[in-house]
């Protein structure tokens, strides 16, 4: 059996290649140029979205098949000659950015193999990036600006299972108006440093409190600095560092994060804390960009999901390091904490949440109950057209947000 997928093996039992990250959305964007498919009513809708896009959908067309030569033929009789039968990839294939990872040429060694693959990806997405050693570990980081800035200094924390890449425009555009940026990636994820779990990191959120702390002083950031934090997991993480050193932080702009108890957990992180289901789940080398695609309007293009493909197809230090983590994690105490702490009376530094309005796992119902809790310090500014990641949908909107509220 000819295998479709470089994670895949011969010997992989097929029970588990149905869980898969919920499938993604149906439309295509760049930052200057975005494309949205409603979805389809017909034969005659799917003709003028090609003729107007010069695409095709990607959901197969709903139609009624005419009936054979003596009228005595169904509906459903023609649409079952029709269909094609299961695919047990259709979770990875279906997707037009992921094909080129997962989908090999006749002959593999000319031009298609997993190899060449990363040769031809392998020094993408490291804009305005170098690596910092900072205590036991390497940290990718990225930075715009000087320090010399006069507006101050903007860290900015991605979420699971992303990548700082996800700033490198929001961080350009913010340099330009004064700022001085930074953006890192977290440790075992991104093209920082990986971990083998058990041995010096265990993946747990006062780890990452306390790489972050070490880091802050190699980067000598030493002055109370703006902080800005997107996504789930580390990227609670990044708000639970902020509540535990409020002193630090001069104002805190939140970007579709998980912020009440009431807020959705993806199916991703629950598959992942399923015996041997999590091991195969965290080795899908497209786990990246389906996440991003499946909480977003939009689909990837094909030069900015290679980037978010690239750590998890190179190794599977990625996929471990990130199984860890959602292992060792308790979402809902992590959310009563951060729940209660930014709505209490000690947390009084202004707050912008800059929300996507189209995001598929976190609708705006959740920002909205945070602002109830504590409407004096906090200030909601909705993103329309952006979803799950708004400063890779619609970076421009996110810096107008961020510049006014600094």
């Amino acid at each position: 059996m000819p295998r479709c997928c470089p994670c895949a093996t011969s010997s992989s039992p097929a029970l588990f290649l149905l869980p898969s990250v919920p499938a993604s959305s149906t439309s295509k964007t760049t930052s200057s140029s975005r494309v949205a498919f409603s979805p389809c009513d017909g034969a005659s809708s799917c003709v003028s979205g090609m003729l107007r896009w010069g695409t095709r959908p990607r959901a197969r067309c709903p139609t009624v098949a005419a009936s054979g030569k003596d009228g005595s033929g169904t509906a459903e009789e023609e649409k079952e000659e029709d269909e094609p039968g299961f695919n047990p990839f259709g979770f990875v294939t279906d997707n037009p950015s992921s094909r080129s990872a997962i989908q090999l040429p006749a002959v593999p060694a000319e031009d298609g193999n997993v190899g060449q693959m990363l040769y031809r990806i392998e020094d993408k997405g490291r804009e305005y990036g170098s690596y910092v050693r900072s205590g036991e570990f390497r940290w990718f980081v990225r930075e715009t600006g000087s320090s010399d800035a006069r507006r101050g200094t903007i860290v900015f924390l991605h979420g699971a299972p992303t990548q700082s890449f996800s700033y490198r425009v929001v961080m350009a555009q913010m340099a330009d108006a004064g700022y001085h940026c930074f953006a890192p990636d977290w440790i075992g994820f991104g093209f920082s440093e990986m971990p083998q779990p058990g041995y010096g990191f265990d993946f747990k959120e006062e780890e990452f409190h306390k790489a972050f702390d070490d880091l802050l002083g190699t980067l000598n950031i030493t002055e109370p600095f703006f902080l800005v934090v997107q996504g789930f997991l580390v990227g609670s993480y990044g708000l639970t560092w902020a509540l535990n050193n409020s002193s630090k932080v001069l104002k805190l702009a939140i970007l579709n994060s998980p912020l009440t108890v009431s807020s959705p957990v993806p199916g991703l992180f629950q598959q992942l804390k399923w015996p041997l289901v999590g091991e195969f789940t965290c080795q899908n080398a497209v786990l990246a960009e389906r996440f991003i695609e499946a909480g977003s309007a939009y689909v990837l293009k094909l030069e900015k999901a290679d980037v978010y493909r690239l750590p998890y197809l190179s190794s599977g230090a990625p996929g471990f390091a990130l199984l860890e983590a959602a292992r060792k994690v308790n979402f809902q105490d992590v959310l009563r904490r951060i729940s209660a702490g930014f709505s209490s009376s000690s947390w009084e530094k202004p707050i912008l949440l800059a929300w996507g309005i189209s995001d598929k796992y976190l609708p705006l119902s959740i920002a909205e109950e945070f602002k109830k809790a504590n409407p004096n310090v906090v200030k909601l500014e909705a993103i329309e057209g952006a979803g799950h990641m708004p400063q890779e949908d619609w970076p421009e909107k996110v810096v107008k947000a961020l510049i006014y509220f600094l």
